[in-house]
């Protein structure tokens, strides 16, 4: 081997020494940056989450009395009727919430997206609501569906559906309780996911339409044939995250109905709650709180497989 060459092979070993070096410094001051967040994720998810998992091998109250019962309280949980009607109500809610939140979302989008001069008013009042805090939504709900006073009954008598003497009483019937919590959390959380669809179409170029015209393509038929199509990434995502909402749906309907009537209304969160705070019994909430959390996830996975599957064809 030459001079040159073993001069030649020694500033390589350098060069390489010297990239591996720097790119270590930026690992290191990469991980600096995360830190923080890395802390604050361990302390108030990862934790709890750990903790969660400890507590529902107990018989834990809160005043942390604890007493191992190994897997007793999976085992009650599995026995309780009062857990699956509550886990059923939450499925119903996401069952009656979800295909109309997607509808009406998409609805929304589509007028908010037309060219004229309402079009900034539009999207305003669209997105409005999903400002106000829960509560806020929900005493506004509560004023518009009560009984001789409320706006909607009044408005029905306006035009002639009910007569003067008829009343509806929305919260003493669960069907009626349903829709009247279905619908105030619609006009509550529909803007969010408007805007969603709002930002995909506007990513649509508009040579695709402009190819559609001169085709001869309808304003209808783009709008099913090419619209909609290229709209299914957001509508996956809009829905996975509709139905693990749903699924935690909770402080609405404890403000509007309290679980009522009776507890045909009450979801599975109200029960959690009620089962921890209420009646002491933290060990058998963290259970709960587990099985909920293992269904999402299950949700979550058949979403992504269908997700990945179709990507793949």
């Amino acid at each position: 081997m030459s001079t040159n060459e073993i001069d030649l092979n020694k500033k390589s070993v350098t060069v390489r020494s010297q990239t591996k070096t720097k790119q270590w410094r930026l690992d290191i001051l990469a991980f600096l940056f995360l830190l923080p967040f890395l802390a604050l994720y361990s302390v108030f998810t990862l934790f709890p989450m750990i903790k969660g998992l400890q507590m529902s091998l107990y018989d834990w109250t809160l005043i942390k009395k604890m007493d191992f019962v190994g897997l007793n309280n999976y085992i009650a949980m599995v026995q309780d009727a009062n857990f699956w009607r509550a886990l059923w109500n939450s499925t119903y809610f996401v069952i009656l919430s979800t295909p109309s939140m997607l509808i009406f979302a998409l609805l929304l989008a589509v007028i908010a997206n037309q060219k004229t001069r309402l079009q900034k008013f539009f999207r305003s009042v669209f997105f409005l609501p999903s400002v106000l805090s829960v509560s806020v939504v929900s005493y506004v709900g509560l004023f518009v569906i009560q009984p001789y006073t409320g706006f909607l009954n009044n408005l029905l008598k306006l035009v002639g559906i009910l007569s003067v003497d008829q009343e509806i009483f929305w919260l003493t019937e669960s069907s009626l309780a349903w829709i009247a919590i279905t619908a105030i959390t619609l006009w509550w959380t529909v803007g969010v996911n408007m805007i969603l669809y709002l930002s995909a179409m506007q990513d649509i170029p508009d040579d695709i339409y402009e190819a559609g015209r001169l085709d001869g393509a309808s304003e209808r038929q783009m709008f099913f044939r090419m619209t909609l199509p290229l709209l299914g990434p957001i509508t996956k995502t809009i829905l996975l995250l509709q139905i693990i909402a749903s699924y935690k749906v909770f402080l609405q309907i404890y403000i509007i109905t309290r679980g009522g009537p009776g507890t045909d209304t009450r979801p599975i969160i109200q029960y959690i709650y009620e089962e921890g705070i209420k009646n002491n019994h933290m060990g058998y909430a963290a259970t709960m709180s587990y099985a909920l959390f293992a269904i999402l996830l299950v949700l979550s996975l058949i979403q992504l497989r269908m997700s990945t599957k179709k990507e793949a064809v």
